[in-house]
């Protein structure tokens, strides 16, 4: 039987403990809800153990996770380094996912509505903003690599595509490819979230054959599997390998930091605990690894080819001549962007913004802001090197989305010990009120916990954005390690200052 009181919990020993809200509970004029923010009922939490997997295996096999693999290769590791760094990373960032995500399956709300709890009614905004920030940057990155995936293969198979007059300093062939790949995202999201679960559930297995298809073909033009293992390592594993061992650790942590944040916008919508536990922790560790795998091999193997690691699949896909094959890879390319792009980038920013203004802003309309801000940001230059991609873009993402993540997993966790009041994240003057809708004490952790994980970030002359001796120079010892400082400084710090009001009303 599921509680129907507001806020009360209840158990079923088939589906786990699960709350939902009574009739009436939450008036519907008030400011804080739309249809997308209220609790998902829980005759529609439908999503099993496949369910997450499958989003889990389309999620990863995409060309940005495939560039973090091959990136660590160009960065001089060889393909065991890149492996061992990708799994440890993928099994850190898996426990902050899987506590997170535990709301989902038994309050059935999304990120934004969670991070109420912690940061107050309106201080919720400011996780989601960022949150959010992030995800449409993403999508602009996603979408442009999706598009010019198309432009490089089209150009193979239509010779002169690319010999043609330039808007903005790009061919106006290349503008075409990315803006009907950008329409097709957003017209598959308008659909809903059940039609993004039928995609993710074909879409998964798709990507991994085409990804075995580029290894066997790298394999043959190499002339074994052997040159593909026997790229030697530019950085030994002495005193050069550590230094870019730690930061890339935690740029590869900071790629899915975003999910360890808004997992609960998909547990919601899960058949109970084990679901999303077994479906998270077989889908992300492992097939991350498996791509990790599949990457490190064909770049190592292009690099035995060509004579230097290509890093990019597209560029490498497009030196074959054989059509099948590009067509073939052109798919492929298609597909694993647009899996990924629409469960990571689109889903939850749309939740995020529908949070800013639940009753002008709902789903649809918050993924349409998403795809519009994701051109207007122009983030594609962020993987012009290695370097920006995984150092900078990543690194500074992840201390800063690390910070949220600590604060909400101490609210939940230590402070609340796994109950809420959900009527009362509807409500203003209730206990998630806070003052003036904000908790300051939250704010302060997020400040204090952000400033110690990007204040030290740095650049090496010519190579990126920051002070060679970083923003605060006492603070760059720790800028390498960003995102677990940000975590666990500011679960720390909101542990300790929400102290007085553990026990009582959580205020």
């Amino acid at each position: 039987m599921t509680a129907t009181a507001p806020g009360s919990p209840t158990s079923d020993p088939a589906r786990g403990a699960r709350v939902e809200l009574a009739p009436g509970a939450v008036p519907p004029e008030s400011r804080y809800v739309n249809d997308d923010l209220l609790p998902v009922p829980v005759a529609r939490r439908r999503w099993t153990t496949y369910n997450f997997a499958a989003l889990w295996i389309g999620m990863a096999h995409n060309i940005p996770s495939w560039l973090l693999a091959s990136g660590l290769v160009a960065l001089g590791m060889d393909w065991l380094q890149a492996v061992v760094t990708i799994a440890l990373a993928n099994l850190i960032v898996l426990a902050p996912m899987l506590l997170t995500g535990h709301a989902g399956p038994k309050y059935g709300i999304p990120f934004p509505v969670l991070a109420r709890a912690s940061f107050g009614l309106r201080g919720a905004n400011l996780p989601a903003l960022i949150r959010a920030g992030v995800a449409c940057a993403w999508f602009g990155i996603q979408t442009w690599i999706g598009g010019q995936g198309i432009f490089v293969l089209l150009g193979k198979i239509f010779g002169g595509w690319a010999e043609v007059s330039e808007i903005g300093g790009q061919p106006w062939t290349l503008w075409l490819c990315f803006l009907l790949f950008w329409a097709l995202e957003l017209a598959i999201i308008h659909r809903g979230m059940e039609t993004l679960r039928r995609f993710e559930n074909w879409a998964a297995p798709f990507v991994i054959v085409g990804a075995l298809v580029l290894l066997g073909w790298i394999t043959v033009k190499a002339g074994g599997v052997w040159p593909l293992l026997d790229q030697p390592s530019k950085l030994g594993w002495g005193a050069d390998f550590w230094p870019v061992f730690f930061p890339s650790l935690m740029g590869m942590i900071a790629f899915w930091s975003t999910l360890s944040l808004n997992i609960p916008d998909f547990t919601r919508f899960a058949a109970g605990q084990r679901a999303q536990i077994r479906g998270q922790s077989l889908g992300l560790p492992t097939t991350m690894t498996l791509f990790a795998l599949l990457s490190v091999f064909v770049t190592s193997g292009s690099q035995a080819v060509y004579g230097a690691p290509v890093w990019d699949p597209v560029a490498l896909a497009a030196k074959t001549d054989n059509v099948f094959g590009l067509l073939f890879a052109l798919v492929t390319v298609l597909i694993a962007t647009l899996s990924v792009n629409l469960a990571a980038n689109v889903v939850s920013p749309a939740y995020d913004l529908a949070n800013l203004a639940p009753k002008r802003i709902n789903f649809r309309t918050g993924a349409l802001i998403t795809g519009v801000v994701g051109v207007l940001i122009m983030p594609w230059k962020l993987t012009a090197t290695p370097e920006l991609y995984i150092f900078t873009w990543l690194g500074v993402v992840g201390g800063l989305l690390g910070t949220v993540a600590g604060i909400l997993i101490a609210d939940y966790w230590i402070v609340r010990r796994t109950v809420l009041e959900l009527a009362e994240l509807y409500l203003p003057e209730g206990r998630y009120w806070y003052t003036g809708g904000w908790n300051l004490r939250a704010v302060a952790a997020f400040v204090v916990g952000g400033v110690l994980a990007v204040g030290g970030s740095h650049s090496a002359p010519g190579k990126g954005p920051f002070p060679a001796d970083g923003l605060i120079p006492f603070l760059r010892p720790l800028a390498d390690y960003g995102w677990a400082v940000g975590l666990a400084a500011a679960l720390l710090l909101y542990a300790v200052l929400m102290a007085p009001a553990r026990g009582g009303r959580g205020r």
